[in-house]
């Protein structure tokens, strides 16, 4: 009887969780329940399962409404019936095509209608729907005539008065009103939630033949979905022998290249895995990845493709990815298996300029019938929370603000944020809204629309309706298909070094790049800023502590500062082990057979399934469900427990000391989620190599790369500094040697004008188009004859420099600026052919401050370029020791002057407290010389010298030596005050304003504090 359902992905109506709606309809002992999301299928996959498991029969359709109204409900007969609502949808999501209002075509499906919006004439599959609040309209004559197509209508939305509350505050929240100025038809009825299936029906008992019609169409429907059978793309070719065929031709040829057809060892991995993947049914996968990665080559495209696919030879071979797993000792079992159901995963990422062209490609290749992007379900957020519910009963601004940005216990203890916390904490985990995957590809056999209806989000290519585990658990396997900008900044180097010096760069070759002696001697003291995955603080101190000199190292790295081995200590352990190979004994010959590379220490997530399936005795099935965990794919937390259960029997069994177990799975538990596979590691590990040898040989190319592609884990000024340190001349933005990106002459660099905050894209692109087009800009004038500019902007780009090449002063400029534009309106003026002569100005001579550029600088750059921060200090002390020495000052306290660069929140437990959550920072710094070193920052040191924002500080602290990697400890800082600003040296106030514009790059931590030594169980000898 209840055949028109809502749960909570009826987005911003329902507040019913599918489990929620399933289990109430069990506790009511309904038999038969039709779930009928608003626009959407997004919960009938779970519904379908959840139903099944309760004895209960599942219908699935869709509410369809346009602009708030409801037209119809539609429930499909078959599967197909939810395949045509689905297309349906699709069209009027993505190709505008409007939905009819009455008698859609959906043959596979019953439609029922409002009493609002009642069709002149109805088909065999149409009926009316009526609710028990309407019956008393059947006296109508009109309406009378009907009731042989008539049936039972009680929608559920919510399941109590509080819940009915929760879905007035989520309207008023989706129509950005407040909750006292809702309409009636804004809502649902406060009648929609279950009641007792006799007490609905005897509502109905007047009218026989409603409730024989509901019946009825009940009966009409059955949808039954096989989860168990792949609904990726069968075949590359035309058939599974043809796939098998050509995967196996693609494999040898690059086998030939790549090793040689002698090479016993690579013929016998690349056939072991040719079996298994051709068993599993995952060439089309193989192919289809491979075909992508043609098309990349032959577009010139760089790429790289890592993943768990990346522990394959066959994927080696084909050119999907640059790891050889033989090189590598790569485990086979962690890419594939014949207990793993799902294909193994290919990240491949591009530059992120050019993934959309690879994404045409891919819709354009496959059809549009039959790939879309995986969806996510975004969630209400804590923040996001507060402030919408907050909306909704009308607090103002400020209030909002604090509700969003302070904790719960400092908020006000008032009427209204007690509601507001009530039904904020009732939307916890409940979506709010689609979104776009952020690199899940599905590419399905049949038309995608079978599985779901589209939606076009603003990025412009087709989203399905659920995420990536509903896709999984149907049998649709995403393509990941990422960008970064890592890629880019090679990719564009290599270009850059070919035109501005005609060298060609084979970055591909990367045996170029990994068995470099320099590159090698830079990674090992952490001279890493600007490359791939190694220029934080954190992997630049790892790299040095482990004096890390080669690429093995450099893979192993790449995985233990992830934060499951940090956080399970196994990354302090692998310091200590490294440094101290004949200190330690393996605890269990199990852990130097399979570990011995990484000093019997689980890094990578091969190591634990090794762990777990040699260790632990666990079956392959339970080392597959490990692996899923891992990765962050699981979402079952009791396969996770059997998982457990088994492991701990399973020792027992083999004898193993109680105290032991425990520790190897509390390693195991940690690693949940947050860390690499091996071959993973090793692509990151070739990336950041090819990145580096670009620095080490072409390092002012490749900061400017760096600069254009958006930097990475620091600011453009940081990567500014560098290409200075590495030899370059850094010039201000000029409106003739300047493009819109960064630039270099030789070692002049010249910053782009996209730097200039407040210039628009669109002008500060016209600049230098303008100049190729028509020649250099000959004067001010000239330049405003030829682009138009309003005053402000103009006067900005005076102020830096950007028309030095006139020779005049910036006063005269900017006197001259106001003669042309005096009314400040943005104005082009069509060149002449005989221009009149510029009138000419004589002004006197200003005798300028050599400080004032550098204060301009920091207004409109964000950072000083003509002078060092250092420079514009009042104090002209520069610390009792410099970073390049620090390391000889282990134990003892130094006093340092340096400029800041980042910091990074850390929580950790306070002994004095008894282990109470606390805070620290650690602080990365340049000194005067321009060279890095680090600070941490605890509790107590930070309540009385906290951090002030950007700029130079006084810092007082100890030295501590850990392995090779000073740090120092402070006891106490103190920011260092900038001369006034000689712009505005008749107003103190503002002669101090500037310096505050300096920025830091801050990075928040919210995880739990990692363990301490002695909380770690890890023991260095043998267990008996």
């Amino acid at each position: 009887m209840f055949i028109n359902c809502h749960s909570f992905h009826s987005l911003r109506y329902g507040t019913i969780p599918i489990q929620d709606l399933v289990q109430q309809t069990a506790e009511h002992n309904v038999r038969c329940l039709a779930l009928t999301d608003i626009n959407t299928v997004t919960g009938i996959y779970d519904f379908y399962k959840l139903c099944k498991e309760k004895g209960i029969k599942p219908i699935v359709g869709m509410e369809v409404r346009v602009d708030y109204e409801l037209y119809y409900i539609c429930l499909a007969k078959n599967p197909k019936g939810i395949g045509e609502v689905n297309k349906l949808l699709t069209n009027y999501n993505c190709e505008h095509v409007q939905i009819p209002k009455i008698n859609p075509d959906l043959p596979d499906n019953i439609i029922i209608y409002p009493l609002h919006n009642l069709p002149e004439k109805l088909s065999d599959n149409e009926f009316i729907g009526i609710r028990y609040e309407e019956l008393n309209l059947l006296i109508k004559p009109k309406l009378k005539k009907l009731i042989p197509k008539m049936v039972i209508l009680h929608p559920v939305t919510f399941k109590t008065k509080q819940e009915y509350n929760l879905h007035r505050i989520l309207r008023a929240i989706d129509n950005n009103t407040l909750l006292s100025k809702l309409n009636e038809s804004d809502v649902c009825k406060a009648t929609e939630t279950f009641v007792d299936k006799k007490e609905l029906l005897q509502k109905y008992i007047h009218y026989p033949q409603i409730i024989g019609n509901t019946k009825m169409i009940i009966g009409y429907c059955s949808f039954d979905f096989d989860f168990s059978t792949p609904k990726n793309k069968k075949y590359y070719t035309d058939s599974k022998e043809n796939d098998i065929k050509l995967l196996r031709k693609l494999a040898y040829e690059g086998l030939e290249k790549k090793y040689s057809m002698n090479h016993t060892e690579a013929k016998q991995r690349l056939e072991k895995e040719l079996a298994v993947i051709d068993q599993l049914n995952f060439c089309a996968y193989f192919l289809i990845t491979w075909d992508i990665i043609q098309y990349s080559n032959k577009m010139g495209f760089m790429h790289v493709g890592r993943g768990s696919g990346a522990n394959s030879i066959v994927s080696y071979c084909i050119g999907i990815t640059a790891i050889c797993p033989l090189e590598l000792d790569l485990y086979f079992e962690r890419f594939l298996n014949l207990n793993r159901k799902t294909p193994p995963d290919f990240d491949i990422d591009w530059s992120w300029q050019r993934r959309d062209i690879i994404l045409e490609y891919i819709f354009k290749k496959y059809g549009k019938d039959h790939v879309a992007f995986c969806g996510t379900n975004v969630e209400f957020k804590y923040r996001s929370i507060f402030r919408e519910v907050g909306k909704a009963f009308g607090l103002p601004k400020e209030e909002l603000d604090a509700l969003a940005t302070k904790p719960m216990n400092q908020h006000d203890d008032n009427s209204v944020f007690r509601l507001v916390h009530k039904y904020g904490k009732l939307l916890e985990k409940f979506p709010n809204q689609r979104s776009m995957h952020s690199c899940g590809i599905l590419i399905s056999e049949e038309p995608i629309t079978n599985y779901s209806a589209l939606e076009m989000p603003p990025k412009g290519f087709p989203i399905v309706q659920f995420d990536m585990h509903t896709a999984e658990d149907i049998g649709l396997e995403k393509f990941d298909i990422l960008s970064q900008r890592g890629l880019g900044t090679i990719n564009d180097t290599v270009q850059l070094i070919e035109k501005k010096r005609g060298i060609k760069v084979d970055i591909e070759d990367t045996a170029l790049s990994k068995d470099e002696v320099k590159c090698n001697e830079f990674l090992s003291i952490g001279k890493t800023i600007g490359c791939f995955y190694i220029e934080s603080p954190a992997m630049r101190g790892l790299l040095r502590r482990l004096k890390c000199d080669n690429y093995k190292v450099l893979v192993a790295a790449s995985s233990i500062i992830r934060p499951g081995v940090a956080q399970s200590g196994m990354m302090k352990e692998y310091i200590f082990r490294h440094n101290n190979p004949t200190q330690f004994e393996y605890f269990h010959e199990v852990f130097e057979k399979e570990l011995g590379e990484t000093y019997g220490i689980m890094v990578y997530q091969e190591d634990v399934i090794k762990i777990a399936l040699h260790f632990g005795g666990l079956p392959a099935s339970d080392g597959d469900v490990l692996r899923r965990a891992m990765s962050g794919k699981g979402r079952s937390l009791a396969a996770l427990q059997k998982v457990k259960d088994h492991f701990f029997e399973s020792c027992r069994a083999k004898g193993h000391p109680e105290q032991l177990s425990k520790e190897v799975y509390r390693q195991i538990e940690s690693f949940a989620g947050y860390s690499f596979c091996k071959a993973h590691s090793a692509s990151y590990a070739v990336e950041s190599y090819q990145s580096l040898f670009l620095k080490v040989f072409y390092p002012i190319e490749f900061m400017v790369c760096a600069i254009n592609n958006g930097g990475g884990f620091y600011r453009t000024e940081v990567y500014v500094h560098e290409a200075k340190m590495s030899g370059a001349t850094i010039n201000n933005p000029c409106v003739n040697l300047s493009e819109w990106q960064t630039t270099v002459y030789g070692t002049d660099v010249y910053l782009g004008l996209m730097h200039i905050e407040k210039l628009e894209g669109r002008l500060g692109q016209l600049i230098p188009e303008e100049r190729k087009k028509n020649g250099e800009y000959r004067s001010l004038e000239n330049f405003v004859k030829r682009i138009p500019i309003g005053i402000e902007i103009l006067q900005i780009l005076i102020f830096i420099g950007a028309f030095r090449f006139t020779g005049k002063q910036k006063h005269e400029l900017l006197i001259e600026a106001r003669f042309l534009l005096g009314n400040n309106k943005e104005v082009y003026r069509q060149p002449t052919l005989l221009e009149e002569p510029q009138k000419s100005y004589h002004l006197p001579k200003i005798e300028r401050n050599k400080f004032e550029d550098a204060f301009d600088e920091i207004e409109i750059l964000g950072f000083p370029v003509s002078f060092s921060p250092f420079d514009l200090l009042q104090t002209k002390y520069r610390g009792s020791v410099m970073a390049k020495n620090l390391i000889k000052y282990h134990k003892k306290q130094v006093k340092m002057l340096a400029y800041l660069i980042s910091r990074k929140h850390v929580p950790i437990k306070n002994k004095r407290e008894g282990n109470k959550r606390d805070e620290m920072f650690f602080g990365t710094w340049i000194d005067a010389e321009g060279e890095y070193f680090d600070t941490a920052h605890f509790p107590d040191s930070l309540k009385q010298y906290p951090f002030q924002g950007g700029g130079c500080y006084l810092l007082l602290g100890t030295v501590e030596v850990d392995f090779h990697f000073p740090t120092i400890t402070i006891h106490k800082m103190a920011k260092m005050p900038f001369i006034p600003d000689p712009r505005y040296s008749m107003d103190q106030e503002k002669s101090q304003e500037t310096q505050r514009n300096l920025r830091e790059d801050v990075s928040m931590t919210f995880r739990k504090p990692y363990p301490q030594e002695h909380e770690i169980g890890l023991p260095r000898e043998k267990m008996r």
